[in-house]
């Protein structure tokens, strides 16, 4: 069952690279630009990537260590080789850019460095949901946005920390699977933020099952400690050897407004007032968007506690599934590639299937939707949301998509988390507690 579940998303893999690389050569500029047209094949044939496109603007062409030199400028241009991103897709970045002369080489090299984690992915989620996995490993979503973005490291390792978890044949404690697990959502912050958001439902979790009856407040500790502490030891070179380059990724962040490139509900829903030309609005987006990200992060480890209280098991990965649902709501940009961070979440807590399918198809629609429309405006044809399917797919994708993660919180934190409660029910010895009986 797991080889062929890996062979098939080998074979997805495969397509989204091929269905990405359509959009390289088949000439190429002086700078390793892919010609002919490349700005207007990227959106009419629907193969866009972020990372062939950021192949020039960010010196990875030029092939800069980076982060060392780099900083940002006071109207958020990166320069001297810093990116956008953590330090560890930074690093991933310069790797796939190393034997790289164009941007197809770029593309290539990357999709070779990332393909291992959507592999090891496919592996874990097997393991731990047999064909379930399926979702994953032939999901729409890994052939389209597996090589957008270098998002496939972050998601091995948060599905990683729910494997050490709940999938290790190992006679190792509840609390040493915690402080591993910290240490690899510590990893994914380092590669792109989202699973820090996991740590406290882990720590949640360790506090009320380590020791049953009991708060075990030291091993909760420990796991916030170990995923701290992975987070320091990954960054502290950086910020020590080039300050300004690392501290610029986290301040473009900081500075990014929204637009029509973030696609996000703040833009859509608040127009034309959402111009990024509009100081006034984009302050209010910059304080409102992180404050009710938090407070959802909030009322879903709430509930959990709650649920706890009733039924003895804290849901942590049920917890961080709302929890990302939260931050892709309301957040202010909302990246077509978001997706495969609520993918492996389908698979672990085995969502009915109506809401997984209707959650593919309003994806799908968006992630083709979105960059024929962005063709249309190249194009001045079918701009209008009466004058083509274009526009009128890219309305059904934001707006279907935020009505089912509003759906999707409530759904999570009511679902029953299998794998929370199979621990409740593994023998004493692997907790290292006597386990009260049931009133």
């Amino acid at each position: 069952m797991l080889v062929v579940l890996v062979l098939l998303t080998g074979l997805v893999l495969v397509l989204g690279y091929v269905n990405k690389a359509r959009c390289t050569g088949p000439e190429f500029d002086s700078a390793g630009r892919s010609e002919p047209d490349y700005d207007i094949r990227i959106d009419r044939d629907v193969c866009y990537s972020d990372i062939q496109h950021l192949w020039l603007g960010r010196e990875i062409n030029h092939h800069v260590f980076p982060y060392l030199s780099g900083s940002i400028t006071p109207d958020g241009q990166l320069t001297g080789g810093t990116v956008e991103y953590p330090v560890l897709t930074g690093m991933l970045i310069w790797a796939g850019a190393l034997f790289a002369h164009d941007d197809a080489g770029f593309l290539l090299g990357s999709a070779l460095l990332m393909a291992p984690f959507g592999l090891l992915t496919g592996w874990m989620l097997g393991r731990l949901s047999r064909w379930r996995a399926l979702v994953w490993a032939l999901g729409p979503p890994l052939v389209l946005y597996a090589f957008h973005n270098w998002d496939l490291p972050v998601v091995a390792c948060a599905v990683g920390a729910v494997f050490v978890m709940h999938g290790w044949r190992t006679s190792r404690s509840l609390v040493d699977r915690g402080v591993v697990a910290g240490v690899l959502l510590g990893l994914g912050f380092a590669f792109k933020l989202y699973p820090g958001a996991f740590v406290l439902p882990l720590a949640l979790y360790v506090l009320t099952a380590s020791r049953p009856g009991v708060l075990h407040w030291a091993a909760a500790l420990r796991v916030a400690l170990a995923s701290a502490g992975t987070v320091i030891l990954v960054n502290l070179p950086f910020a020590v050897a080039g300050y300004e380059g690392w501290r610029a990724s986290f301040t473009f962040q900081e500075l990014r407004k929204v637009d029509l490139t973030t696609n996000s509900i703040w833009y859509w829903g608040f127009r034309p007032e959402s111009e990024p030309d509009n100081v006034a609005f984009q302050a209010v987006i910059n304080w409102l968007s992180p404050g009710l990200v938090l407070l959802s992060f909030a009322v879903a480890a709430a509930v959990g506690w709650w649920r706890w209280r009733r039924s003895g098991v804290y849901p942590w990965v049920a917890v961080s599934a709302a929890m990302l649902c939260g931050f892709l709501l309301l957040h202010k940009v909302h990246s077509p590639q978001y997706t495969l961070w609520l993918l492996p979440f389908f698979v672990l807590l085995q969502v009915p299937w109506r809401w997984v399918v209707g959650y593919l198809i309003v994806d799908l629609m968006m992630g083709i939707g979105i960059f024929r429309w962005f063709y249309a405006l190249k194009t001045g044809v079918g701009i209008g949301i009466y004058e083509g399917f274009a526009a009128q797919a890219v309305a059904i994708g934001v707006w279907g998509r935020a009505a089912l993660l509003v759906v999707l919180f409530v759904v999570f934190l009511r679902l029953p988390d299998r794998l929370a409660a199979d621990e409740a029910d593994r023998p004493v010895a692997l907790t290292g507690a006597v386990r009260p009986s049931p009133a």
